[in-house]
């Protein structure tokens, strides 16, 4: 399994209530969360967001509280992947039982720059740097993890068993 895209660059900490703010949680629906992505961060950037795009982040991404609609919101807004240097940890497993791919790098999440093209191998964990020729290793799913995000998320997962 792969992803291929251009990159929008986070810093570190950057939480939930950020993702999505909290007076936009009366829906679970993606089409509508994905309108409000970011939106005290930058207004316009769901409008920018090229389908496939990969974010970066720095230290402790997804952090604060618990929902579930910060991860509905990114996969919604056509975001491919989440690389960072760290994820908080319910931020990590909400996102895995969405379906959304993220992966833990600190070299990567330190080096890529905003607009890079970059694709990740998450079979092997290889992220690549195609516009500045580089190569990170990343932490490779596990099997079970690779069934969970293939199938789109743990209730699809649930649902083909």
């Amino acid at each position: 399994m792969k992803a291929r895209g251009k990159t929008i660059k986070f810093g570190d900490n950057i939480d939930t209530d950020m993702i999505i703010p909290a007076r936009h949680l009366t829906t679970s629906d993606p089409e509508l969360l994905k309108k409000h992505f970011m939106e005290d961060v930058d207004p316009e950037l769901a409008g920018r967001i090229e389908s496939g795009s990969i974010i970066v982040a720095g230290r402790n991404y997804g952090c604060g509280s618990s929902r579930e609609h910060a991860p509905i919101a990114i996969k919604g807004a056509g975001i491919s992947c989440i690389i960072a240097d760290s994820f908080a940890r319910i931020f990590y497993r909400n996102a895995i039982n969405i379906g959304l791919p993220i992966i833990e790098c600190p070299e990567a999440a330190e080096a890529i720059d905003g607009g890079d093209d970059v694709e990740i191998d998450f079979d092997s964990g290889i992220i690549k740097n195609l516009t500045k020729d580089q190569t990170y290793n990343g932490q490779a799913y596990p099997e079970f993890i690779q069934g969970l995000i293939k199938a789109g998320g743990l209730v699809s997962y649930v649902r083909g068993e």
